[in-house]
């Protein structure tokens, strides 16, 4: 009866471990935060259903809001619940820290493919040895321009935000007198957004204002010439810039220069393959530098892929991001959408470089990019940009000056901050 008992445990023991393995390997639905529209959207989606054809699971596209503060809101919602309604999060650079105790460490399951990536980048995405996020694009501030308008008026490519300011005037007084009355002179992300967080502190650092929060933790953002950058972005609203900028986030700002209403656009380099397709009024007719500023200061930004610690589908959700983050799908999104790789040694492949010449002089923008102070902050920093903005935004709406948003900020930041960050 033992021997039969033991026989019956056995065959037991082996039904339940095959049910395990056929469960295991049956197909299940991922679902991927690929984006709320345009090519972000296309491209991640193109290659998240090609992964799905490999491998017999399938795709569902989560659409976030595209600000990335609401984006980041909702992230915080689902955490908050431990939902598993989201497998593969878009993850932004400042955002690892933030989100640290609901993303899975990937580095058990990433067999090193990290260290083929960008250095500084792995470490922005690790968080206490944790690999948080894989990298998958990475992206700074530039300055777009139309090579034809400057040539036009015998102007050259700005340097500094004074310079951007003046030729902005001409052209616009050029263009307008002509009566094209919808021009503008230089379009932006104005919206109260992390968005303009990333924006003002290009427009701060160029100016040699700082970064908001030093290194060391130090609150360093009232000064005066943090106070006169902000007071010369509120100058281009409703003179260079179009009122309406206050509401603008990336898209609506590269609407505006699409169809040729402006001479000088500060976006990301994801534009720049929209703006090259055959529907665009300004194929043909575009430049790309570095913003202006006295130094010239980009923040750094980026996307990367990270994996719920709620998925009930963890481990073939990580299996996508490692697909999605490969050397094969970042050549194709680069080479199709302008996505800026974040394997050093892409930036060597002629087929990317034949498709976006600009991609080989921007190691000049990444060694001087600015970074958000988020490790400064850690799980403050929404707080702190949130701030930020507001501040930034009250300034261009003319509720306050560049000298009273500083010094409130100041008081604001110290409260946030405590007695540590």
């Amino acid at each position: 009866m033992r021997s039969m008992n033991l026989t019956l445990f056995k065959t037991l023991a082996s039904l339940l471990l095959a049910v395990g393995l056929c469960h295991k390997s049956q197909a299940v639905e991922i679902t991927i935060t690929c984006g709320p529209s345009g090519s972000d959207v296309e491209f991640c989606l193109k290659y998240a259903n090609a992964w799905a054809t490999q491998t017999g699971h399938t795709i569902k596209n989560f659409s976030p809001p595209s600000s990335s503060t609401e984006k980041l809101a909702l992230y915080r919602q689902l955490f908050a619940a431990k939902s598993g309604d989201v497998d593969v999060l878009q993850i932004d650079t400042a955002w690892p820290g933030v989100l640290k105790d609901h993303l899975l460490d990937l580095k058990p399951l990433s067999n090193g493919l990290e260290n083929q990536h960008f250095p500084a980048i792995v470490a922005n995405n690790t968080v206490d040895g944790h690999l948080l996020a894989m990298p998958w694009y990475t992206d700074a501030g530039l300055l777009y321009y139309r090579k034809d308008l400057l040539a036009k008026y015998g102007l050259k490519v700005p340097s500094t935000w004074e310079e951007l300011t003046s030729a902005a005037k001409k052209v616009q007084a050029g263009e307008r007198s002509k009566g094209d009355n919808d021009f503008h002179g230089f379009v932006f992300q104005g919206k109260a957004y992390e968005g303009l967080t990333c924006n003002a502190l290009e427009w701060v650092s160029g100016s040699g204002g700082g970064t908001i929060v030093d290194a060391q933790g130090q609150i360093t953002i009232n000064n005066a010439q943090a106070a006169q950058a902000l007071n010369q972005a509120a100058s281009w609203i409703g003179t260079i810039t179009p009122t309406g900028v206050l509401n603008y986030e990336e898209e609506e700002a590269r609407g505006v220069f699409q169809n040729a209403n402006a001479l000088f656009m500060r976006n990301w380099p994801y534009a720049w393959a929209l703006l090259q397709k055959d529907d665009s009024l300004v194929k043909g007719k575009v430049g790309i530098a570095k913003l202006p500023g006295n130094p010239s200061a980009a923040t750094l930004g980026g996307w990367h892929l990270g994996v719920s610690k709620y998925s009930k589908n963890a481990s073939i959700a990580a299996d996508l991001v490692l697909y999605m983050t490969s050397a094969q799908v970042q050549k194709a999104r680069a080479i199709g959408g302008s996505f800026n790789p974040t394997l050093p040694a892409l930036y060597k492949d002629k087929d990317i470089t034949n498709a976006n010449d600009f991609m080989s002089s921007l190691s000049d923008v990444f060694a001087n990019s600015v970074a958000r102070p988020t490790t400064a902050t850690g799980l403050k920093y929404p707080q702190v940009s949130q701030s930020f903005y507001n501040a930034a935004h009250e300034v261009m709406s003319k509720r306050t000056t560049g000298e009273e948003a500083v010094k409130k900020l100041e008081s604001r930041l110290k409260q946030i901050r405590r007695k540590h960050w």
